[in-house]
């Protein structure tokens, strides 16, 4: 039997890079899927891949109601729900994040937005639905290393670094509040990854070899969305039904490597 065999989970953030990658895993592993995603080509794409195992929807995370449309459909298509897996996200350095004496506050407003707000509709609107349903359930979300391990020359934005450790604060204070009604919280924070916001990264020469030393696993190199896949499935399988309120990092090295300037 497959790791998710029977369930059915929605991704917030789930129609491109990390989110799509868990996804297509989570049902290999025999789970249904809902996905959204805010970009119309990237949801048809999603819903090819996922063919009768998954629903792709457009929405937009940030706004209300988004993620209890998502989590209503599951219910509607697939009969349950019982996961949530909060990848939606990324940087706001094109909105004015940065560093704290040039960070704007339309950039930190909408990087909380982006990265903090939509998260917390996300789970707040999966917490009222295990509630109502009174049954254990499994929330998974995305941080990111920046939140507790910040690499000032290349990375600073620093709305952005505040976001994903308020991310950090906030689902352990639910794995804390809802631990009795047996809904689990975790967050997998991971380093840079090949995800369409690691483009800046990714095309600059200097900041790839600081990668090989930041995150020097695996002869040190940018990760691959599908090196989240297998912890996702842990934490959105009974395997990790006596685990709540972790962090795990899938960062290569990056939190306990110094990286080295050229």
């Amino acid at each position: 039997m497959t790791q998710l065999n029977h369930k059915k989970i929605v991704i917030i953030g789930g129609t491109t890079g990390l989110g799509l990658s868990a996804a297509q895993a989570f049902v290999r592993e025999g789970a249904q899927v809902v996905v959204t995603g805010r970009n119309e080509n990237s949801v048809a794409e999603a819903a090819r891949l996922l063919d009768e195992s998954g629903v792709a929807i457009v929405a937009d995370a940030t706004q209300p109601g988004s993620a209890a449309k998502a989590i209503e459909l599951c219910i509607q298509r697939f009969g349950d729900f019982d996961g949530l897996y909060h990848v939606a996200g990324g940087s706001g350095r094109k909105m004015g994040d940065g560093p704290l004496h040039e960070l704007t506050l339309e950039g930190w407003n909408k990087t909380m937005e982006l990265n903090l707000t939509s998260l917390m509709l996300s789970d707040q609107a999966a917490i009222q639905q295990f509630l109502r349903q009174k049954k254990k359930g499994t929330i998974l979300n995305m941080g990111s290393v920046l939140g507790y391990a910040p690499s000032p020359k290349y990375f600073s934005t620093h709305a952005y670094a505040a976001a994903k450790a308020a991310i950090i604060g906030l689902s352990k204070s639910i794995a804390a509040y809802y631990a009795g009604n047996d809904i689990r919280v975790n967050v997998i924070a991971p380093a840079l990854v090949e995800t369409p916001m690691a483009q800046r990264a990714a095309g600059d020469e200097q900041i790839m070899s600081f990668i090989q030393t930041k995150q020097p696993l695996d002869g040190g190199r940018i990760g691959k969305p599908s090196d989240l896949d297998a912890l996702a499935v842990y934490f959105m399988s009974e395997q990790s039904a006596f685990t709540t309120g972790q962090v795990i990092a899938v960062d290569g090295g990056w939190s306990v490597s110094e990286g080295q300037y050229e």
